[in-house]
C-alpha cells in the first residue's frame, strides 16, 4: 500500500482534494486515487443495485481486475441473482467473491428476520463483510448523499469505525437522475426491480415496492422502524 492515509493515521486536514466539476462528479478521480493508494488492499462491497452498476463500470475503466465482494444472504430476489449473472458476462475479468454465512436457522430458528431483523442483518451481512474485509485497508461503497438524511454528510473518504478501515464513497455527489442517465448512456445491465417500484433493493422478505411520494428507502424493513442494515454508520467522525 502506498501513502499513509489509513484508519490509524487519519487526519481530516490532510485529506486529498478531489474536484467535483467533471463528468463523473469527482468519482473517477477518487477511484484512480484509491487504486494508486491501496492497490490490492482495496475491496468493493457490492449490492448490485443501480449505484453498483455505475461503480463497476467506472472501476473497470481504471483496473480490469477488481476485487468485488457480494454478501449473499441467501434471501435475495431472483432478479438480483439474474443481475449478477449479467454483470459477470459483461465484465469477464471481474473477480467476484460471494460471501455467505452458514445457515443460521440451526441456532436461531427459521425466519429470524421477522423476530429480530437487527440480529438477522448482523449475522447475514455485518459478520460476513467483516470476514471479507479482513486484511484490507479500505473498502468502496455506493452511498450517495441524496439517498437519506443520515447519509448527507458522507464524504469521498471516511474513517469507518465499525470495520476499522477507510471507507471510500465515489458517488456521494451523484443524483439518482445522474445514476440512471449513466446506466442508459452506457447500456449497463441493472436489476429490473428498479423499474417495478423498488428504488432500494435488499433481501426479498424485508423489501417491498415504494409508493409514489414515499421516501426511497421506505420499502426496506417496512413497519419495523429499521432503516439501515448496520453496515453504514449514521455519522462520520473526524
Amino acid at each position: 500500500m502506498n501513502g499513509s492515509l489509513t484508519f490509524d493515521n487519519w487526519d481530516p486536514k490532510q485529506l486529498p482534494h478531489f474536484p467535483i466539476d467533471d463528468e463523473s462528479n469527482g468519482a473517477q478521480e477518487v477511484i484512480r486515487w484509491s487504486f494508486a493508494h491501496y492497490g490490492p488492499d482495496l475491496v468493493y462491497a457490492c449490492s448490485f443495485g443501480a449505484e453498483s452498476m455505475v461503480l463497476i463500470d467506472l472501476l473497470s475503466q481504471v483496473s480490469p481486475k477488481i476485487r468485488l465482494v457480494f454478501l449473499d444472504t441467501g434471501l435475495h430476489f431472483r432478479e438480483t441473482y439474474e443481475t449478477i449473472d449479467a454483470v459477470v458476462r459483461r465484465y469477464p475479468k471481474l473477480h467476484l467473491e460471494r460471501i455467505r454465512l452458514v445457515e443460521q436457522g440451526v441456532v436461531h430458528g427459521e425466519r429470524l428476520w421477522e423476530r429480530n431483523p437487527d440480529l438477522c442483518c448482523h449475522l447475514r451481512k455485518i459478520l460476513p463483510l467483516k470476514q471479507a474485509l479482513s486484511g484490507a485497508a479500505a473498502w468502496i461503497s455506493g452511498l450517495r448523499r441524496e439517498q437519506s438524511p443520515i447519509r448527507q454528510f458522507t464524504r469521498f473518504l471516511n474513517r469507518d469505525e465499525k470495520f476499522g478501515l477507510i471507507k471510500i464513497c465515489p458517488l456521494v455527489h451523484w443524483t439518482e437522475a445522474e445514476v440512471w442517465e449513466y446506466i442508459r448512456v452506457r447500456d449497463l445491465p441493472y436489476n429490473k426491480l428498479h423499474i417495478q417500484g423498488y428504488p432500494s433493493i435488499g433481501c426479498a422478505p424485508c423489501t417491498r415496492p415504494v409508493a409514489k411520494g414515499e421516501d426511497p428507502r421506505a420499502g426496506r424493513w417496512s413497519g419495523t422502524g429499521k432503516t439501515e442494515c448496520g453496515l453504514h454508520p449514521s455519522s462520520w467522525k473526524g
